[in-house]
């Protein structure tokens, strides 16, 4: 299963309620539009009666709906023929409507209105109606409501960048750790036959010739050049070739046997590779020294205890991949940890640096394009298992 792009489903996220927001606000405002075109014609309605009918009690109840309309705070005004204005109401500015300055400015402000609303048609008198105050602070809504949102979006794309650029200082840091302390071994092994060659003959060991320290200066070359290849392969793309995985597994077998007394006594590998297993499309050096890396940490779960790695391997058909895992009985994986035991830096070992793992998964997931997990395990031990894509059959 992929893993998720955190930035694309935050950014789609957010643009999926910043539409909602504007699709609700929007319905909102036309609704209260609508309730202002009603009201405008309720206005007109009114108007016309007053001036059809003498002073009764109706036209009390008239006049006192009239003003339950304009109080509403809908803008109106009500025009007849030649444009002439009869009455107005809730306009933003005082206009005295018996002058021609009055008429003209109503009439400006009219046309104005119209844009938005069309005007109400009755008989031979048209009705001008604008928004309500509430309908005029609700339209910035959807503009607030955008920038907070890109705000948030401003603030969290920042905040992944941020994030990944410390991650990524913080991997090269214990990459150079690493580098230095995987150097550290075969140029202490070669300060140390310097020192041997320096000796008067007299005083060099007795079993010691020539023959074995140039064989042992060489075997430090040799695991020099190794180490320099394998840093020099990551950040590139790698040249993968079809491979089996019986016989890398059974080489790093070979080489973890020969070191398995200095992690103490009753810790014991088990290679179980079936020998019909697909070949593998992978990159010789790096996928060795991932395994190597997964292998390692395992060891370092046993160490002082005992125990027993056991590594296995199957072919999923279904997928065309090729599944190997790496199982101890040791104490297994903190619980604070176990979401980030892949993460430059994160190690359960009081003086790892916590880059093993971190690039077995670039290895296996950037290079290979597999997948490497921590397989959740109950009653102690740990499980990662690897899938890597089947090489293709002639």
């Amino acid at each position: 299963m992929p893993r998720i792009k955190w930035p694309v489903a935050l950014a789609t996220a957010f643009v999926l309620l910043l539409g909602w927001y504007v699709v609700y606000t929007q319905q909102i405002v036309r609704a209260l539009r609508a309730n202002a075109e009603t009201l405008t014609e309720i206005y007109g309605e009114v108007q016309e009666g007053l001036n059809s009918i003498g002073p009764t009690a109706e036209v009390d109840a008239l006049f006192r709906l009239q003003q339950i309309i304009v109080a509403s705070g809908v803008p109106m005004v009500q025009m007849g023929p030649g444009d002439t204005v009869y009455a107005a109401r809730n306009l933003p500015f005082d206009a005295d409507l018996e002058t021609a300055e009055g008429q003209a400015a109503v009439r400006e402000y009219s046309r104005r209105l119209d844009v938005r609303h069309p005007p109400v048609q009755n008989a031979d008198v048209s009705l001008h109606y604008g928004d309500t105050p509430e309908v005029l602070r609700l339209r910035y809504i959807p503009w607030l409501q955008v920038a907070g949102l890109l705000l948030t979006v401003v603030v969290g794309v920042t905040m992944i960048r941020y994030q990944r650029r410390v991650e990524g200082e913080r991997a090269w840091t214990a990459m150079a750790r690493e580098l230095a302390h995987q150097l550290g071994t075969p140029i202490s092994s070669l300060q140390g036959w310097l020192e041997l060659l320096r000796l008067p003959p007299e005083e060099q060991p007795g079993e010691l010739g020539e023959g074995e320290i140039a064989g042992g200066i060489e075997e430090d070359l040799l695991r020099l050049e190794r180490i320099s290849h394998r840093f020099e392969l990551i950040g590139r793309d790698p040249e993968l070739q079809t491979l089996s995985l019986k016989s890398l597994v059974e080489d790093l077998e070979r080489y973890i046997q020969s070191r398995l007394p200095r992690f103490g006594p009753g810790v014991q590998l088990r290679v179980e590779i079936p020998s019909d297993l697909p070949m593998v499309k992978a990159n010789e050096v790096l996928l060795t020294w991932a395994l190597e890396n997964v292998v390692k940490n395992a060891l370092d779960a046993l160490a002082g205890r005992g125990g027993r790695i056991t590594i296995r391997a199957r072919e999923l058909i279904e997928s065309d991949m090729v599944e190997l895992s790496v199982e101890d009985d040791g104490p297994g994986v903190q619980l604070e940890v176990r979401d980030r035991i892949f993460e430059p830096g994160v190690t359960t070992k009081s003086g790892g640096w916590g880059v093993g793992l971190a690039l077995s998964r670039r290895i296996v997931e950037v290079a290979h394009r597999g997948r490497i997990e921590l397989l959740d395990t109950r009653g102690g031990g740990a499980t990662f298992q690897l899938r890597l894509p089947a090489a293709e059959s002639d």
